[in-house]
């Protein structure tokens, strides 16, 4: 279908025929759809300016003049609502289309027109992934420029600093409102009121992409010590900021999902004086469910060792001593290790580094705790303390090995670390412990005649 007028654009936002209408805006130049846009309604013009590749959409804007470049912004921030509404029927590869990122300019006033109760929705007609640092940004900031004097500064500040998030930096743009740099407000208060911003600035600043995960967010932030940090697009337009208390809702987030991945609890929950009972059942039948069957295999293990059982019964009296000893031992290590990736103090190749002082922390810690049981066992069981001190040592060995190692396999293979959760752990440790326990005992009781028969 060849499109060649105004009508037949107009035609396809009505069928809703997407696929159509993005190939169909490639045939027209820029001045055509200036035309076009300008003259449509202003739902029309949304669609159309928002289907536009980057490089037209800013061609397209540079035609447009003020008053129509405010007109077509303040329509994206209008019916950005009803555009988002409309995501949802597009198909994927469309919605990427319509989502292309959108020239600095027009991103950075949207963002200023917009009300803090509906940035949040707008932010998903920017294209922002949900978890992105531009769902987080806020215009909020003063910017000069690197000609200001010092005095020129501080009487703009006085001028745009009132809604601003912070002042305790100010940034620094070109013409085209390119980051060039940031600067503490303390240096420009100690300058001398001639000197001009470009003379007190290095052009050395750390800056967040709009599109970067939340979480990079996080790590910057624990890296600098600054109350905000400048948000750019890829183009390095000044599009916002955003600051240390939003960032550390996100850091607060993000440890409470950790902490419920590893109690074993599918996603974060809401409070539980909020959450109803099905909620709250959904969030943690799965996992309990999953280790019900894992820990079939460590009644199957025992019910391999009757024979050894029957020897000696007394062994039964320490079975749940020996695998929580285990358990715990790798409970610890994997919070260690998942705390340690998570700060950014180790990184996933230095795994065999500290394998090796795992085992020798475990085995110095397996030998403390079997020195603990072989005081218990004097007194309740005297014939089987080696098969405790020996079982002990190994079991707190393997559970502390299985804790370390599992956050870092989880995070090569890009899956949460804090899923290897306390109670896959211990579930894991639990079926190693009976196994030792037992294999032990069968190999020093192993005789003709049993050394002793019942406890």
């Amino acid at each position: 279908m060849t499109i060649c007028n105004e009508k037949d654009l107009l035609k396809l936002i009505k069928r809703k025929e997407w696929t159509t209408l993005r190939n169909a805006i490639h045939e027209f130049d820029h001045l055509e759809l200036a035309g076009i846009i300008d003259r449509s309604s202003e739902f029309e013009s949304v669609i159309l300016f928002r289907f536009l590749t980057r490089e037209q959409a800013k061609n397209v804007f540079q035609e447009l003049s003020h008053d129509k470049q405010e007109k077509i912004i303040e329509r994206l921030a209008q019916h950005a609502l009803k555009v988002a509404d409309l995501l949802n029927d597009m198909e994927p590869d469309d919605r990427t289309a319509f989502l292309e990122e959108l020239p600095g300019k027009v991103t950075q006033r949207l963002m200023q027109l917009l009300t803090p109760e509906n940035r949040e929705m707008a932010t998903r007609l920017l294209g922002y992934p949900e978890d992105s640092i531009g769902r987080l940004m806020t215009p909020e900031y003063v910017a000069v420029k690197p000609h200001f004097t010092v005095e020129q500064t501080l009487a703009h500040i006085r001028q745009y600093g009132q809604d601003s998030e912070t002042l305790n930096v100010i940034y620094v743009v070109d013409n085209n409102w390119r980051l060039i740099d940031d600067i503490r407000i303390r240096e420009i208060i100690l300058a001398s009121p001639e000197q001009m911003i470009g003379e007190l600035i290095d052009y050395k600043f750390s800056a967040l992409s709009a599109f970067d995960d939340q979480e990079t967010g996080v790590s910057m932030f624990k890296d600098h010590d600054r109350v905000a940090l400048p948000v750019i697009d890829s183009a390095g337009t000044l599009l916002g900021i955003l600051t240390v208390d939003d960032i550390f809702d996100v850091a607060e987030e993000e440890q409470t999902e950790d902490f419920h991945k590893f109690g074993a609890v599918q996603n974060a929950i809401i409070s539980p004086l909020q959450a109803t009972v099905t909620f709250l059942y959904k969030k943690r039948v799965f996992w309990l469910t999953t280790l019900v069957f894992v820990n079939i295999f460590s009644g199957a293990v025992i019910a391999g060792f009757e024979n050894v059982l029957a020897s000696a019964i007394s062994l039964v009296f320490f079975l749940p001593l020996l695998i929580d000893s285990g358990g715990n031992a790798g409970s610890q290590s994997a919070t260690l290790m998942i705390r340690a990736l998570a700060m950014g103090d180790v990184q996933t190749r230095d795994w065999i580094k500290l394998l090796g002082k795992e085992f020798i922390v475990s085995l110095l810690l397996g030998l403390t705790m079997a020195a603990g049981v072989s005081l218990v066992a004097a007194v309740r069981a005297p014939e089987i303390i080696l098969i405790l001190v020996i079982t002990m040592t190994l079991v707190v060995i393997a559970g502390s090995i299985i804790g370390m190692i599992l956050p870092f396999l989880f995070t090569r293979l890009k899956i949460d670390p804090a899923t290897a959760s306390a109670p896959l752990i211990t579930s894991i440790a639990d079926i190693l412990g009976v196994l030792i326990y037992f294999t032990v005992a069968s190999k020093v009781l192993v005789g003709p005649t049993p050394p002793f028969s019942t406890y």
